[in-house]
């Protein structure tokens, strides 16, 4: 983990820190499809994100995947009190140098796997995350967040889009799963922004979209937790199955549903955020 940067002679001041295309080519950082990177360069839309993140003044953010540092610069302009980066590539790491002058105390760079750092070791309260996940790591980085959701006061994440709708799917929709149950039983979530392929350099072959989350104010008690990861795992593994079939790997089903109040000719794509968590404490209570 890199230490707090400090100031050097000659640092540059924000306006004339090269351009991102400029960086690009200085510091060889052709995209690596391997790190799942597609660089948004467009300065007005990254200035959008981040102030789609809220007011961060007094805030420490987290950002995954860098990159040239186009976000970066955005977080650090809106006003973040300290932007902690966390970046695998280590052309990235070089490059972010220069941003690290031209903003002195307010940018530490990490070179690490961002599924191994846990941010509340890394910064300290009030926390925020603001990203543009590699989609090759997004979802885990998601789950492994909102299992200590109350730690931040807000996520606001890109996706690709279809994991985007999966995130903030409604029941009875062909989106919703144990990813729409998981985000809506710990936060508040909604589709902030949507961005074309041609957004990013080089272009995906797929639509993105940004994820408002905010944390809801009672963090699960960790072992009502571990029982709807079980629930929501045997419900969605065999979704097209009635409840009473598909939670047969959980013991009694039908003893279960009842206790929870739920039809067990139900599917578990009917049912609400609400209903998953009568199942859960019904699983979790004591014989």
């Amino acid at each position: 983990m890199s230490a707090e940067p400090s100031p050097r002679e000659g640092a540059p001041a924000a306006a004339t820190l090269p351009s991102l295309r400029d960086t690009i080519a200085r510091h060889g950082l052709a995209p690596r499809k391997s790190l799942g990177q597609h660089f948004l360069l467009d300065e007005a839309l990254l200035a959008r994100i981040a102030r789609l993140a809220g007011d961060l003044a007094g805030r420490h953010v987290l950002e995954v995947g860098p990159g040239p540092g186009g976000l970066t610069r955005a977080l650090l302009e809106a006003g973040a009190a300290h932007v902690h980066a966390v970046e695998l590539d280590s052309r990235a790491v070089a490059a972010l140098a220069e941003l690290s002058d031209a903003h002195p105390g307010r940018l530490t760079v990490t070179e690490a796997d961002a599924l191994t750092v846990d941010p509340t070791a890394l910064m300290p309260a009030p926390r925020r995350i603001v990203a543009n996940l590699p989609y090759n790591v997004a979802s885990p980085l998601l789950i492994a967040w909102l299992a200590r959701a109350d730690a931040f006061e807000s996520m606001t994440l890109m996706f690709q889009q279809e994991v985007a709708e999966r995130i903030v799917a409604a029941p009875g929709t062909d989106a919703y799963g144990r990813l729409a149950v998981a985000a809506g039983w710990r936060c508040e979530a909604h589709m902030a922004l949507r961005l074309p392929p041609g957004a990013f350099s080089p272009p995906p072959k797929v639509w993105s979209a940004i994820v408002h989350l905010t944390p809801r104010a009672t963090r699960p008690d960790p072992a009502l937790a571990r029982a709807m990861e079980r629930v929501t795992a045997a419900a969605f593994g065999q979704r097209r199955k009635m409840l009473r079939g598909a939670l047969k790997t959980l013991g009694n089903p039908e003893a279960l549903l009842a206790a929870a109040g739920i039809d067990p000719t139900r599917r578990a794509e009917t049912l609400s955020i609400a209903e998953f968590e009568a199942l859960a404490r019904a699983f979790a209570a004591p014989p």
